[in-house]
């Protein structure tokens, strides 16, 4: 065997902690961090409103958005189910007043509408944050020129950000982007939601010494997909949605240049006289109204004449064509125009019960369109929404126990629910204090359980078990204000609880 050549082998040991890299670093071209430079949008976001406003769709499908997705108000809820204490009541008094306090010239759910609407139209929305002193945020604001605002990469460097998990504070480093508005011949920058550095809100330089006057406020964007400025929902359907447009116009415009000449007089070997042809254009001048009623027209007229005698002499033929037929009926491109108000629907994922073009359904195809429509398209959208007002809007308020939600609909449908308490009721399951409780829900109102564990226990089992038989005497005995007898009552009642499956012996 040959002899192996002289291998050496060297162990490397690093130096130093090994650490791993706490930032992303992906390659994405349309947000790379070179230079401070402003981001051009793709197309001119001014068409696309004009597109919406010339369209006989998008105008219902994005009411629709805005109605079912923040339509419904704004709530408050506790994290977790457990019961109330006064630190927890103390953080919902807290939430609530900020949230009704966000903005003083309309309710704060208006806010969301106006966003929602804003970004089903371009595609992106901007929300302005205003903070105080402490740097919670008090007021919101939405900014109604879209179109004006122009955004950045996320540039260098990194900067250090805490966020609130579960009662502890997590540490991420995170890039942001820089904003600037120009209209009316002026510019003003804004700064990312959660930059706590300080901008010159005139030159969008980050530095020190500003005066509070002249610091730049921030901006929450709302974008659909992942493009620097979003992607409207119905981009896809620009064509359809502009061919729409040109067909109702070509409509329109029959009413002033179509044909719409009822008749035509033929005549044959000859030509009305003077005196014919001013009595016909009289006539149908003057037709309109009683002054054509019980009217008749008399035509006459002459040989045109160059003929020679050895001709025979003919009588010249007067011919009266309809030409009704070839008049437009109705409109044209009906099944196009139809389409494409279907493809626009498609777009937004909505039946035609929200849009209003529906008149063919019943109470089960429009329960069903519903909760169809709530799971896929309205749920989602609100879960978004409220991550980004917790998350972001109200984080530094380091909320532990309470957050917003925002409402929906009660799309149950009283049918089933009637079944259903049936078959429970039969099973033995249902307890007054359920049956109060949807029954109260029924009218719009609120109820409260019954006082004494009784409410808790099912009907079936209160009427059966020796337990339920005593809840009745103490009822009675109660009513009677045998204070003594009742006492007794309440002392078995408990020792036959305690003693479970005991208490039939």
């Amino acid at each position: 065997m040959p002899r192996p050549k002289n291998m050496k082998v060297e162990i490397i040991k690093a130096r130093g902690k090994i650490e791993k890299s706490d930032v992303s670093n992906q390659v994405n071209s349309s947000l790379s961090s070179a230079g401070d430079m402003f981001i051009t949008p793709p197309t001119d976001l001014r068409g696309y409103k004009r597109l919406v406003n010339n369209s006989t769709i998008l105008p219902q499908c994005i009411r629709a958005y805005k109605n079912n997705i923040a339509g419904f108000g704004i709530g408050i809820r506790y994290k977790e189910d457990v019961p109330e204490t006064s630190e927890m009541k103390a953080e919902w008094d807290r939430i609530t007043e900020i949230v009704e306090l966000l903005n003083m010239d309309k309710n704060t759910k208006e806010v969301f509408e106006d966003i929602i609407e804003a970004r089903e139209i371009y595609g992106i929305a901007y929300l302005e944050v205003i903070r105080n002193l402490k740097g919670e945020v008090t007021t919101i604001e939405f900014i109604r020129h879209t179109p004006t605002i122009q955004k950045t990469n996320p540039l260098d460097p990194y900067i250090d950000v805490e966020y609130l998990y579960k009662s502890r504070v997590e540490k991420r480093r995170k890039r942001f982007c820089k904003y600037r508005q120009q209209y009316a011949g002026n510019t003003v920058y804004f700064k990312e939601i959660g930059d706590k550095r300080i901008m010159d809100k005139n030159t969008g330089e980050y530095r020190d010494g500003v005066a509070l006057a002249g610091q730049a406020t921030e901006i929450l964007e709302f974008a659909i997909g992942v493009e620097p400025y979003g992607e409207a929902r119905w981009l896809g359907q620009v064509l359809s949605v502009d061919g729409s447009r040109k067909a109702e116009s070509l409509n329109n415009r029959y009413f002033e240049e179509g044909r719409h000449t009822p008749l035509m007089i033929m005549i044959n070997g000859g030509t009305l006289t003077d005196d014919s042809f001013t009595k016909l254009q009289t006539y149908m001048d003057d037709i309109k109204g009683e002054n054509g009623q019980h009217a008749f027209i008399l035509l006459e007229t002459e040989n045109l004449g160059g003929g020679t005698v050895l001709d025979d002499e003919k009588s010249p033929k007067v011919e009266i064509h309809n030409l009704a037929s070839m008049l437009q009926k109705d409109e044209l491109f009906q099944d196009y125009i139809d389409n494409n108000r279907r493809k626009a629907q498609s777009a937004f994922q909505l039946p035609d019960l929200y849009v209003g073009y529906t008149t063919d359904f019943n109470r089960a195809t429009a329960q069903l369109a519903q909760e169809v429509t709530e799971k896929q398209v309205f749920h989602p959208e609100r879960q978004r929404f409220a991550w980004a007002i917790n998350n972001k809007l109200l984080a530094d308020y380091r909320f532990k126990y309470v957050e917003v939600f925002l409402k929906t609909p009660d799309i149950s449908n009283p049918d089933d629910i009637m079944k259903i308490l049936n078959v429970t009721e039969r099973a033995g399951g249902l307890t007054p204090n359920k049956a109060k409780e949807l029954t109260y829900k029924a009218f719009g109102e609120v109820s409260e359980n019954y006082k004494g564990d009784w409410g808790d226990i099912p009907l079936a089992y209160a009427s059966l078990s020796p337990a339920g038989q005593l809840d009745q005497q103490i009822q009675k005995a109660a009513a009677r204000d045998d204070v003594e007898i009742t006492a007794v009552l309440k002392e078995i009642r408990k020792l036959l609880i305690a003693g479970g499956g005991k208490e039939d012996v």
